[in-house]
């Protein structure tokens, strides 16, 4: 096993040294004695390890990249989800393909939109029980739920994402996402984004101060500006000249911003666009207030080189069934689809 191991390091060595541009380095423990698996091979790039049985993906990630939460790196690299006693895997301490580029096709990463989570009708309401469903579903299939920040740096070329990450989001900020969203994505273990427009906290419906700042301290919700009033930021109210109109959209940029992180532990550098429109003045606000990221409503993945301030989102329905929830989830694109 050892001499097939050493073979398998050298291909490997050989095909990083031809694959430009070289990888950055990705943060990794030092290696300790074997107590459990056997070290087979091992060079500053790759380890070639045999698991013990009862070892995991996340045990081993643990030992040779530091932390358990980077197990993806090991089973995208290897095509696998759970490691089997005695056969040889590869771990890569190095990053590799930051940016989800493969010889036959791209990474896309879709976020998800939900507007309420509750009971009764309505497009826009999505049931306790089929939002349940959704998250189930998407952990019994192995996507990895990641935090909108992370598809940033991504998005930056500096970090890999595991190749079935989704992210989830909320907008408007319904008593619904404290009440029934987020017991259910603390019990998951998801992150989610929520965009708040900030007029409509504290409303009749809408999200107490009290509950925003116990989302936010969890860890499980960050909070994100979903606009002041919830206005259509391209069209004009009328008699809304240049002037007026550049210093209203301005107010809708940066009150929210100025709120939030005035009231709560955040900080604000995302936007959701109301009813997913924006123009060319609205885009520079948000980039001369140093926004990182903005997303709309016209579904689909986001690529490595998807615009950051105009990131695509998909609308989950309360009207759609499981199967066309999977339909929604785009991972990955064909090279040379248009």
């Amino acid at each position: 096993m050892k001499a097939r191991a050493a073979a398998l390091l050298v291909a490997l060595l050989a095909c990083a040294c031809s694959t430009p541009p070289p990888e950055p380095p990705a943060a990794s423990a030092p290696l300790a004695p074997s107590s459990a698996g056997e070290v087979l091979a091992r060079s500053d790039r790759f380890i070639i390890y045999a698991p013990a049985v009862n070892e995991t993906l996340r045990s081993i990630a643990a030992r040779f990249l530091g932390s358990e939460e980077a197990h993806w790196v090991i089973g995208d690299y290897n095509g696998l989800t759970r490691p089997v006693a005695g056969q040889a895997l590869v771990v890569p301490l190095k990053q590799a393909n930051p940016l989800g580029v493969f010889a036959d096709r791209y990474q896309t990463v879709p976020i998800l939109c939900y507007h309420r989570i509750a009971s009764g009708g309505g497009k826009m309401v999505v049931s306790i029980a089929n939002f349940q469903a959704q998250l189930d579903w998407l952990v019994r299939n192995d996507y990895q739920v990641i935090r909108l920040s992370r598809l940033g740096e991504f998005l930056a070329g500096r970090a890999a994402l595991p190749q079935r990450s989704v992210v989830i989001t909320m907008d408007d900020g319904y008593e619904s996402m404290y009440r029934n969203a987020f017991p259910l994505l603390r019990r998951y273990g998801m992150p989610a984004t929520l965009f708040l427009y900030t007029d409509f906290i504290g409303a009749s419906e809408g999200l107490s101060w009290g509950q925003l700042e116990e989302m936010s301290r969890s860890g499980v919700v960050d909070i994100q500006a979903h606009s002041k009033t919830h206005r259509n930021l391209i069209e004009r109210l009328p008699g809304e000249t240049d002037p007026i109109y550049r210093q209203a959209i301005e107010a809708e940029v940066r009150v929210p911003r100025q709120v939030l992180e005035r009231r709560l532990p955040v900080d604000v550098n995302a936007y959701a666009f109301p009813y997913g429109d924006a123009n060319d003045t609205v885009l520079d606000v948000l980039t001369r207030q140093q926004y990182r990221l903005a997303v709309t409503v016209n579904p689909g993945g986001n690529a490595f080189f998807a615009q950051p301030l105009m990131l695509r989102r998909t609308m989950i329905y309360g009207d759609i069934d499981l199967e066309s929830f999977k339909a929604r989830l785009q991972v990955s694109r064909p090279i040379g689809a248009s």
